[in-house]
């Protein structure tokens, strides 16, 4: 089982509907978790009630610091933060294959309550169709140099 960090600045939007999106679409095939580099120290919860519009669990999750992965066997890092926004991605220490998949953060959006669901419900399908590609890999056959190859493809293409 891959062991996979998604980075994001807050923890509060991205990374945690990201850790959501692969660890239910995920099949045992890989366990995630999600991180920031500065946690705002609680979910945003529209990202919960995106998670519970799409069918996911919407319950379990914090805003945590990265500094509590330093110790664990991390497999893949991958951060979400949109590096066009102007924000500060942090680097994970270790030698964990790394990928960005920058998307933009649907915490900073302003507008009615409909325009912000449907701001978050944009970033999720983001995040998904990305999931859905690295999932449908054969990852179990790939060496950990094609698997980052490909994370990097996923997160220029889509």
């Amino acid at each position: 089982m891959l062991k996979i960090l998604i980075l994001c600045t807050g923890n509060s939007c991205r990374s945690v509907m990201a850790e959501g999106l692969l660890n239910h679409y995920g099949n045992g095939l890989v366990q995630a978790f999600s991180a920031g580099s500065f946690p705002v120290g609680k979910v945003h919860p529209e990202s919960l009630a995106t998670l519970n519009r799409h069918g996911l669990p919407d319950s379990g999750y914090r805003s945590k610091s990265w500094d509590e992965f330093l110790d664990q066997k991390i497999d893949i890092v991958i951060t979400v933060c949109d590096n066009a926004a102007g924000e500060t991605c942090p680097l994970f220490v270790g030698s964990p294959i790394k990928a960005h998949w920058g998307v933009p953060d649907p915490a900073h959006f302003e507008g009615s309550p409909a325009e912000i669901e449907a701001e978050f419900d944009r970033v999720f399908l983001m995040l998904k169709k990305r999931v859905d590609a690295f999932l449908s890999l054969p990852i179990k056959q790939m060496s950990l140099t094609e698997i980052h190859q490909k994370l990097k493809e996923i997160g220029n293409s889509l």
